[in-house]
């Protein structure tokens, strides 16, 4: 019998157990890399692989590719990581930081675009960040100057309108689904919320522009067509939030209610949807920052205009993402003045889109359950 076995009776069986040694390279055994050891190396090989294309770049008299010294840096380092972890650690732990790293680097790339079109934006946007253009519109402006004001009005407006139309659609049609619906109607709705879910935003536009000119002449431009197929674009997203939320309330809180004699409409009114308000109100948040900053169908449906208009029921309306393709597209003389205008729209636009999602967390926070409300 081999020194490292060792054999312990079993007090139920009787019956002699062999206790097999851990094996040395095992992370079991004690045999770990320190914190600072990926760090180490992850450094190390990227400055190896700098080094070796600035030589490169240098020999052949070329620029220096900084992708490529990236790129080689961070497939050297987990080529070496995963070798050190199964020669220290063990075959098991070596394949974890391999995946690790893999993930890492997935995030990693991932931010990339995120983080190059934030500094992008804002790099180029906080040029006519200034008073001028939160106060002013584009009324009699061929040059520099002017300001996006009746562009922030229009979105303002249509998006507030298009909210007040999509919600209380959205949220009866996600009631029905979980509280009410049954049978070939509830799917043939899921179905449909679901086609809708995909369809492209021009799409949403040309049915709003149809429909309005049906009733009013073809070539119609209102605000309210615009938030017409904003709010058809925003009651997929809604339905599909609200009803992921209904049905996350336990079952245990209606039959409550209902061994109480209360009737059903009211348990939906007085249980249900507070206690699924966080959820709910996160996923209308989620939806306005969805559609706020979509062009196409508010350019067809709203159309675009240099002059304050506060009637969404007449003329043609401007809003923030019309007004930042408009400014590139029809640039005047001088042309940085236009460049500039539709790179600090894009930075407000941004910028509200952020404060929206911050809004939903805190309130999905406030209204959440810990706190009572």
């Amino acid at each position: 019998m081999s020194q490292n076995t060792h054999i312990a009776p079993d007090r139920a069986t009787r019956a002699p157990i062999t206790v097999r040694p851990v094996q040395a390279g095992s992370s079991l055994a004690g045999n770990r890399l320190s914190r600072r050891t990926p760090w180490i190396l992850l450094g190390s090989s990227l400055a190896a692989s700098f080094a070796l294309f600035a030589l490169l770049a240098a020999a052949q008299d070329s620029e220096f590719s900084l992708v490529g010294a990236v790129l080689v840096g961070t497939l050297g380092y987990l080529a070496i990581i995963t070798i050190m972890a199964g020669l220290i650690e063990g075959r098991r732990q070596a394949v974890d930081r391999l995946i690790t790293g893999l993930v890492t680097c997935a995030f990693a790339l991932a931010m990339v675009p995120l983080i190059s079109v934030g500094i992008t934006v804002v790099s180029n946007g906080m040029a006519r960040f200034d008073a001028e253009f939160f106060n002013s519109s584009m009324r009699n402006v061929t040059g520099e100057g002017g300001g996006a004001l009746h562009a922030m009005i229009g979105t303002l407006l249509i998006t507030l309108a298009a909210t007040i139309i999509a919600v209380p659609m959205g949220l009866l049609t996600s009631i029905y689904l979980v509280e009410y619906g049954r049978g070939r109607l509830a799917k043939t709705i899921t179905f449909l919320i679901d086609v809708m879910t995909g369809i492209p935003s021009i799409v949403a536009g040309l049915f709003a522009f149809a429909v309005f000119a049906v009733f009013l002449g073809p070539g119609v431009r209102m605000g309210i067509v615009g938030a017409v197929s904003l709010a058809v674009l925003m009651i997929p997203v809604v339905v599909r939030s609200s009803e992921e939320m209904l049905r996350l309330v336990p079952n245990e809180l209606r039959e409550a209610a209902y061994a109480l004699g209360v009737p059903k409409w009211r348990t939906i009114l007085k249980v249900v949807l507070p206690t699924s308000i966080a959820g709910i109100t996160t996923g209308i948040m989620l939806a306005i920052a969805r559609v706020i900053g979509e062009t196409a169908p508010l350019l067809i449906t709203a159309g675009f205009t240099a002059s304050m208009n506060y009637n969404l029921f007449s003329d043609r309306m401007q809003s923030l993402p019309v007004y930042v393709y408009t400014q590139f597209a029809n640039q005047g003389n001088p042309a940085f003045a236009f460049i500039e205008r539709s790179w600090a729209a894009a930075l407000l636009l941004i910028l509200i889109v952020m404060a929206l999602n911050l809004l939903a967390r805190l309130v999905a926070k406030w209204f959440s359950p810990k706190f009572g409300r």
